[in-house]
């Protein structure tokens, strides 16, 4: 493997089309601004780096990016790439990830909207994350100890799990399938609107209006905290551990509560079935 350090690239596609490369304390970076610094290479390393030009890893196939840093006018990082891994490495830039696969991100920071759409088997633990737009129409993602800040995060994606997180968030999971959540933490209104086969197992869920027009939905032994108008036509097997405001019209399946102030029944097609172990804080209105 060839080595350059201690260099500065500022010109058009300064590496295209390199093999088994390691560069190490170099800056992407100059008057010349130019773009796609190792489009279509193969086997690259890049260590203690500088990018802050767009489009630096285009079409590569092996990539290992390493305490590195991606400003944010590093636009647009890493697309159509595969079997990459970074560590330690700081992507600012927008779009900073898409149609990419067999992603591995570890104590990373991520501020980049629209991250990760069409990206198929990516993985992230121990990093941090704000975007909007997060990972649209992911597959095969699975995420630990992952704190996320942002608007629609996670809609269109399958086959994921998610375990040890925290989402501040709005609009997560809309028409997402077969996802697991574990022992995380998800803030935010109108959670998970129109997914298929989500199961949330031992899972804080904080505001209003989750979990409306859901098949295969389950959550089990979850808190739903300041949680109203919750499963509206959906079919759903719930176990919550914490009282709820309000549950309405839940289309089939059973849920069972603690307490809930407030069932609403007003569709004629509910006939999801409500266990509350407090019937005295009940109200029930049509």
């Amino acid at each position: 493997m060839t080595t350059i350090q201690n260099q500065t690239f500022d010109q058009e596609r300064a590496l295209y089309g390199v093999r088994d490369l390691l560069v190490r304390n170099c800056a992407f970076d100059g008057p010349a601004d130019g773009e796609s610094a190792f489009k279509e290479c193969a086997g690259i390393q890049a260590e203690h780096s500088f990018f802050n030009l767009r489009y630096p890893f285009w079409h590569d196939h092996g990539l290992a990016i390493r305490n590195c840093e991606l400003t944010d006018k590093c636009r647009a990082a890493l697309w159509y790439s595969d079997h990459i891994t970074m560590e330690n490495t700081k992507l600012h830039g927008i779009k900073a990830l898409r149609e990419c696969s067999d992603a591995v991100l570890k104590n990373c920071d991520v501020i980049s909207p629209e991250f990760g759409w069409n990206s198929r088997r990516v993985t992230m633990e121990d990093c941090t994350a704000v975007s909007e737009y997060f990972m649209m129409r992911g597959t095969e993602l699975h995420f630990r100890n992952v704190t996320f800040q942002g608007k629609y995060s996670f809609q269109y994606i399958k086959n994921a799990v998610f375990e040890n997180c925290t989402f501040e968030t709005k609009d997560a999971f809309w028409h997402g399938e077969n996802i697991t959540v574990r022992n995380s933490v998800i803030k935010g209104e109108y959670l998970a609107w129109y997914s298929n086969g989500l199961t949330l197992e031992h899972c804080r869920i904080i505001g209003t209006q989750p979990f409306c027009y859901c098949t295969n939905l389950k959550l089990i032994d979850c808190e739903m905290i300041d949680c109203d108008l919750a499963f509206e036509k959906s079919e759903v097997a719930a176990t919550i551990t914490t009282p709820v405001i309000s549950i309405k019209n839940p289309k089939s399946g059973t849920i069972r509560v603690p307490a809930v102030d407030e069932i609403i029944r007003d569709d004629p097609n509910s006939q999801g079935q409500i266990f509350v172990d407090s019937h005295d804080s009940c109200k029930e209105s049509a």
